[in-house]
């Protein structure tokens, strides 16, 4: 199985299992009506306690909440996958390019290495077996030939040695990059799963008093472990970007016939053990993107300073109007 069908399995899994945030409706529905039962009386209890006129658009809250409870998978979920959707198809489009000009240029590349080994009468034996017949063609039975030919094939059988070991290298990196992102994809599955189930739970607890941080501490976190999946693919376009770049320099340098190419794909190697290794940073960067309280958290250090501030200008201008009118009565 390839690694895209296992990612495709990952999206079909979390679509089958959406259905299930519908079972927990019965139980966040019976949680929201007390809430919402102690809620109302409590805000009408104070404001007829006060003698103050009830306000009626602050007790429609617990209301909202129970009909995003009782359509759940449609309002709540619906809606946010269909916002945040377009912006998955967008990065993974942008990666499929990149992938596919990386593809190219690597064939180019590695079709120009070996013409570069070719035009070299040195290394020329090493890669083509015509080449290493025709020298061997050349050689004759004297000691010194069989001393030459000896060394020929242990030459050949390093090169392919060496060769055999950076292909079994890059490919295993390849194989850990493809599992790192296969890991973050099963665990951003994961949670997803879990926050839609729970998801009416969490709505329900919400609609009590002193917990209606929990709405919008779910949104937070549902739609941050959403945006992994978009992070991913640009974190891996960007990367194929870089290899791209590169391989551009290497073919503008290939067409020199004096240049003698580097084999040892060490900077391809480099990247890849960035990219492993930058791929469990994700979850971070996705909590960068979104997060909740900050903008309450600046007003209420704003509302605070002009509080503070109107106190000040208020005491000063008082005490100056006392020292004016006492002067006044003198």
């Amino acid at each position: 199985m390839e690694w895209t069908n296992l990612h495709e399995l990952l999206r079909s899994l979390y679509d089958e299992m959406l259905p299930l945030s519908a079972n927990m409706a019965a139980v966040a529905k019976g949680i929201a009506g007390l809430g919402a039962l102690f809620y109302v009386a409590l805000k009408v209890w104070q404001a007829l306690s006060r003698a103050e006129p009830i306000d009626v658009f602050p007790l429609l809250r617990p209301f909202a909440i129970g009909i995003c409870i009782l359509f759940f998978p449609t309002i709540v979920l619906g809606t946010i996958n269909a916002v945040l959707s377009p912006v998955v198809k967008g990065t993974h489009a942008m990666l499929d390019n990149q992938v596919l000009d990386l593809n190219r240029l690597q064939e180019q590349k590695d079709l120009l290495d070996k013409e570069a080994m070719l035009r070299n009468p040195e290394t020329a034996y090493l890669v083509s077996d015509a080449e290493f017949d025709k020298k061997l063609e050349e050689l004759g039975w004297t000691p010194s030939d069989m001393i030459a030919m000896s060394g020929m094939y242990m030459e050949r059988g390093m090169y392919d040695l060496k060769k055999d070991i950076r292909d079994w290298f890059r490919e295993l990196l390849e194989v850990l990059f493809q599992a790192a992102a296969l890991v973050i994809d099963t665990i951003r599955t994961f949670f997803l799963i879990v926050l839609s189930i729970l998801g009416p739970i969490a709505f329900a607890i919400s609609v009590w008093d002193g917990f209606q941080s929990t709405l919008t501490q779910w949104l937070t976190r549902y739609i941050s472990v959403y945006l992994w999946l978009p992070i991913s693919d640009m974190f891996s376009s960007i990367l194929s970007k870089i290899q791209s770049l590169i391989l551009e320099r290497d073919i503008a340098k290939l067409a020199d016939p004096t240049y003698i190419p580097d084999t040892s794909n060490t900077v391809y190697i480099i990247f890849m053990v960035i990219g492993i290794v930058g791929y469990f940073t994700i979850p971070t960067v996705a909590g960068w993107v979104i997060q909740a309280g900050g903008a309450g958290n600046f007003m209420r250090n704003v509302n605070t300073t002009a509080t503070k501030t109107g106190n000040i200008a208020g005491a000063g201008t008082g005490s100056a109007t006392g020292n004016i009118t006492g002067r006044l009565l003198k």
